[in-house]
């Protein structure tokens, strides 16, 4: 039965089934598809967990606390409040969005019906390539914690050491990544079940250390240590713009990834509200834990140059590693090594969501081979997606690894635009999709129009100083190509590789790209609870 569904805009229709989400709707071209996905899998609770899981915070405050601090100073926990914001609006465009169109494509499917087939298709082309990024990153960190771990968990400095070996590294690596792709293969429920447990673990142990550190901060019983100011709050208090710029890109690093709790849409009970009301969920959860532990980090430490200041050079890129036994103690600060493995692992696993969705979807749409839509009979998941992006990563990290870790570290310094770069696309998407309904009420002009928008340009804005700021051969590892900065090289030609892929797949398949598989106008599926 197609209806008129209140939700949508004007001209937009919806078909609502009974049954399986592997029913097509609208019978026939033009349709908006349902793709095989095992319906009702994940709860509010569990769409939430996978959101923080797949930003990793543990490993993302290890890693950031430092530079951020080296950018900003003291005003690190304002630099995250304003990183929050633009994340915030764009958010209320991935719920309005999702409720109108719960579609597994998310960011691809949405600007594909508010923009069209070219932008929608660059648009996941983002998301893909990012996510492949950061997947091969993730793998990468897992695998120097995991023999840190074991370093320290045997007193051998060999053991540790063993990550410094580059065939080692780089097989442990793979074998991450095999582990990713099987739990990832089997489908949400065993993909919940780990993430449960992972997630759970590591905001337990940063609670922990949370306390700790404002404890032992309070009692002063370290030098560096300072009393808290609310002066720590205010943005405007940053030395300048430009350091100001350069900590609101790390910041804005941190959030990136809530949005997988909205891929997994058409696997969530109530697919229309719960995905994102559970991104919300998410992020509240991520700003508290980024604040308390900038605030305690920062209290305890202070921001020196020196032994355990967050300031510290010789320990920026992994923080928590020089504040374990400090704050936490020999036996407990253990615990703070296992719960960045575990962030890293967890974070491995559920980013493997997103990516093999949005392929699936645009597969099922006709945006590329039909061979990605196949969904595996017994586990309900997109296998074949999936796989291809275990395997994807897999090379990337051991091509890039071997060829170059100057190409390695540029490419990770490109993801920030990549992030920019969809995630505008979408919020702008959200205004223009509804842009007929926003005189309707305030709420509307506001969560569909204002907030989008603003988060767009904010987002907009951080895309173009990173692009100017990408061109200087000092940004990254500090190589270059013929006098430009390697990371502005690999940045614009990675967005270039995809609209070189967008024409080869135009030849293939002429019908998406002549608007005839996906429009504005087509019907949206959604499955009866």
């Amino acid at each position: 039965m197609v209806q008129v569904d209140p939700r949508l805009p004007a001209g937009d229709t919806v078909t609502r089934a009974a049954g399986t989400a592997g029913d097509t709707a609208g019978g026939g071209t033009g349709g908006t598809r349902g793709k095989g996905l095992s319906g009702n899998s994940v709860g509010l609770l569990g769409s939430a967990v996978i959101g923080v899981s797949t930003v990793a915070p543990v490993y993302c405050l290890t890693s950031t606390l430092g530079p951020t601090v080296g950018e900003v100073g003291l005003q690190m926990p304002a630099v995250f409040l304003a990183g929050f914001l633009p994340m915030l609006l764009v958010a209320f465009a991935y719920r309005e969005l999702n409720k109108a169109v719960p579609d597994c494509g998310t960011s691809f499917t949405w600007s594909v019906k508010a923009f069209g087939p070219r932008i929608g298709w660059m648009c996941g082309w983002g998301l893909v390539i990012a996510t492949i990024i950061v997947l091969s990153n993730l793998a990468g960190v897992a695998t120097s914690f995991f023999w840190l771990l074991l370093g320290e968990l045997t007193g051998s400095d060999a053991i540790a050491a063993l990550d410094g070996n580059k065939a080692v590294h780089v097989l442990t690596c793979l074998a991450f990544i095999a582990l990713a792709t099987a739990v990832s293969y089997r489908g949400m429920t065993a993909t919940k079940g780990v993430q449960y447990a992972l997630v759970g673990l590591q905001l337990a142990v940063l609670a922990l250390f949370v306390a700790m550190a404002f404890t032992k901060a309070g009692s002063g019983g370290f030098p560096g240590s300072l009393p808290f100011s609310l002066t720590w709050l205010n943005p405007f208090s940053v030395q300048s713009f430009s350091a100001f710029t350069a900590g609101l890109s790390l910041s804005i690093f941190m959030f990136w990834g809530w949005d997988a709790c909205l891929t997994v849409n058409e696997e969530t009970a109530g697919s229309a509200r719960t995905p994102g009301r559970a991104a919300l969920l998410a992020m509240v959860v991520l700003i508290g834990s980024y604040l308390l532990t900038a605030v305690a980090a920062q209290m305890y430490s202070g921001v020196g140059t020196e032994g355990p200041g967050l300031g510290n050079p010789d320990t920026a890129d992994n923080v928590f590693a020089a504040l374990a036994t400090p704050v936490m103690g020999p036996a407990l600060g253990i615990l703070l090594f296992v719960a960045v493995l575990a962030s890293a692992a967890a974070s491995l696993q559920t980013t493997f969501i997103p990516v093999a969705r949005t392929v699936l979807a645009m597969s099922a749409y006709e945006a590329l081979p039909p061979s990605f839509a196949r969904i595996h009979p017994r586990f309900r998941s997109p296998g074949r997606a999936t796989v291809a992006a275990g395997v994807a990563t897999g090379v990337f990290y051991a091509g890039m690894t071997f060829l170059s870790q100057h190409v390695l570290v540029d490419t990770i310094y490109a993801l920030g635009l990549m992030i920019c770069f969809y995630y505008a696309i979408t919020a702008f998407a959200c205004a223009w999709y509804f842009r007929r309904e926003l005189r309707r009420s305030a709420r509307d002009l506001l969560v569909k129009g204002v907030f989008p928008i603003l988060g767009g340009v904010l987002l907009t804005a951080v895309f173009t100083k990173t692009l100017i700021d990408m061109w200087n051969p000092a940004y990254g590892s500090g190589s270059s190509v013929l006098g430009v900065g390697s990371v502005f090289v690999i940045g614009v030609g990675l967005l270039l590789l995809g609209f070189v892929l967008m024409l080869v797949m135009r030849r293939r398949s002429p019908a998406f790209f002549r608007g005839e598989v996906l429009t504005r106008s087509t019907p949206v599926m959604v499955v009866e609870e």
